[in-house]
């Protein structure tokens, strides 16, 4: 079996960003899908480097998984890394196991050492976008809970992204917390997102005050190219950190494990280098006794399935992400989705990634220029 083709798509599924997802071509007819993480404006760099590699793909054997990731790096990339890179190979690599689980006719997760679970806990991203006011986040809130979720993530803070925030910014955060926890009760578990924006001055007085709403975790309160401050925010408040959702391959995580930093590493399947490195991760994880939930700003499809395979196999998965606003999407344009049940996703069983895709469905949502984005001036700063 030789490869045949690789396709890359660039799509709109009706809500903010584009998605990027990748089909591999075989000369036995077998296809396999992957999908490739996308930011906002940048989706069209990660097609470009989707579409480069895939002229290296032809001719090969799409069951030498681990090899392609090596070439990708080392000899197509001169060991150059970039989002935009990683995020290509991600979806590449998909698309290969996706092939080796139709072939063998096992699910992905059979192919990386078998379950250790049956289901899959997630929870929910998405509902809070565009809400401005603490009331607004609670009836929000009751909304998801009603519909059977019981694990929500939000960001409470305002924008701009900025390393030093007014106090205004910390009240309203507080606000908006503690309406969510007052509105769902006790028994939600409730996940913090920070996006890495925080000086440890900010993130620890305001961490501090959120403690009270027994928060299941913090992401993010500050980027991981300074794992130092994250281990200071993480001795300072007591609460579970979480980070890695912008830190590409085992390298990137190494410091992060060795300067103790995080309780929780959230790698992305769709750029941190694929399914297998994402389970190399979680086992690099295991002896520092630290659990992973992968991060899954992607489709509930391809995304999805792919997290979904490699989080079965992780004996340190807890818990992973689950954006409510892409499911219509999804709904056009696969079948057979993975969604969940009160919070849990059952294992699939089909072989490969257990999904397909209707190509023509896809092809009816095609990529959109990215709003032109109020992007600040010096005039807007602050003191």
């Amino acid at each position: 079996m030789k490869i045949t083709a690789v396709k890359g798509y660039a799509i709109h599924p009706g809500w903010r960003k584009n998605l990027v997802f990748v089909k591999v071509e075989t000369d036995e007819g077998v296809a396999g899908w992957g999908e490739a993480y996308s930011q906002y404006d940048r989706d069209q760099c990660v097609l470009a480097h989707v579409e480069a590699l895939g002229r290296y793909m032809a001719g090969r054997d799409p069951f030498n998984i681990k090899h392609f990731t090596q070439f990708a790096f080392d000899d197509y990339a001169a060991r150059r890394g970039s989002l935009e890179l990683y995020c290509a190979i991600s979806g590449i690599e998909h698309a290969l196991w996706d092939i080796a689980g139709k072939i063998c006719g096992q699910p992905v997760y059979n192919l990386l050492g078998g379950r250790c679970r049956d289901r899959i806990r997630v929870y929910a991203n998405g509902w809070s976008y565009g809400l401005k006011e603490p009331a607004d986040y609670a009836r929000a809130a009751e909304g998801v809970v009603a519909q059977g979720w019981n694990a929500l993530k939000f960001d409470p803070l305002p924008s701009p992204w900025r390393s030093y925030i007014p106090k205004e910014h910390e009240e309203r955060a507080v606000k908006v917390v503690k309406a969510v926890r007052n509105a769902v009760g006790p028994d939600v578990d409730l996940l913090i997102d920070q996006h890495r924006r925080l000086a440890p001055m900010h993130a620890i007085r305001l961490d501090k005050r959120l403690a009270e709403f027994d928060l299941y975790w913090l992401e993010e309160p500050n980027c991981a190219e300074n794992p130092e401050a994250l281990a200071e925010v993480r001795a300072a408040t007591g609460l579970p950190i979480v980070i890695g959702e912008a830190t590409y391959t085992k390298t990137g995580f190494r410091p992060l494990l060795e300067k103790r930093c995080a309780d929780i590493l959230n790698p992305d399947v769709a750029c941190v280098g694929g399914i297998l490195e994402l389970k190399e991760i979680a086992a690099m994880a295991e002896p520092y006794l630290v659990a992973v939930s992968p991060h899954n700003y992607n489709s509930t499809v391809i995304g999805l399935a792919a997290t979904v395979h490699a989080s079965a196999a992780m004996p340190n998965f807890i818990i992973t992400e689950y954006f409510v606003p892409l499911v219509e999407f999804g709904d056009r344009v696969s079948p057979n989705q993975l969604k969940p049940v009160n919070g849990y996703i059952d294992l699939p069983t089909r072989p490969g990634l257990g999904v397909d895709i209707d190509e023509e469905a896809l092809e009816r949502h095609a990529a959109k220029p990215y709003p032109l984005r109020n992007l600040r001036h010096p005039a807007d700063e602050g003191p």
